[in-house]
């Protein structure tokens, strides 16, 4: 059973809604603050359970696959018959969808990243010699705020097949046309 257009939509809606869903919770689970413990020359930061670094590495890598899954649903050979990558990009509407796609999910996966990687460092590098350290925690609101930019990657990516399903169709009958005449 080969891949159809369908399912590879699926699968792109899918992985960027999973993407979508572990952002928004790693966001919601991280905590406000550590606790501070003073000690003899530096201060000991103690944070609550954590799995917002956990979660914020799940969403980046949903984000990975729905990307990488929705830039191979373009140029799959569906049915047996692949289309020369340079008939898709001769429309302008499947151009700009195509890069807004890209340039999302690479703003999605920094948005991701960067607190996530941040709130990383900051659990495992929990002593400072800053004696009037807060213990601070990632940025509020880059991990949402990454996770509806991942969403909305994927739906750019969703707007690029169908516009490649387009394009794909009008260069078959294209080529139809051309042989029956």
């Amino acid at each position: 059973m080969g891949v159809t257009m369908k399912r590879a939509a699926l699968i792109v809606a899918g992985l960027g809604v999973l993407s979508f869903i572990f952002g928004v919770i790693a966001e919601n689970k991280k905590p406000a603050a550590g606790t501070p413990i003073p000690g003899k020359d530096s201060v000991l930061c103690k944070y609550p359970s954590d799995p917002s670094v956990a979660l914020g590495y799940l969403s980046v890598s949903f984000l990975i696959l729905s990307s990488f899954a929705g830039y191979w649903s373009l140029f799959y050979p569906y049915k047996g018959k692949s289309v020369p990558q340079s008939v898709l990009f001769q429309s302008t509407s499947f151009f700009v969808f195509f890069n807004i796609a890209l340039f999302t999910g690479g703003l999605a996966a920094t948005l991701l990243l960067w607190p996530t990687i941040t709130e990383h460092l900051r659990l495992t590098r929990n002593v400072h010699h800053n004696l009037e350290t807060q213990c601070p925690t990632a940025k509020t609101g880059l991990l949402g705020g990454g996770a509806f930019v991942s969403l909305d990657s994927a739906l750019f990516w969703l707007v690029a097949l169908m516009l490649a399903d387009n394009a794909r169709q009008d260069h078959f009958d294209q080529v139809e046309n051309t042989i029956k005449a």
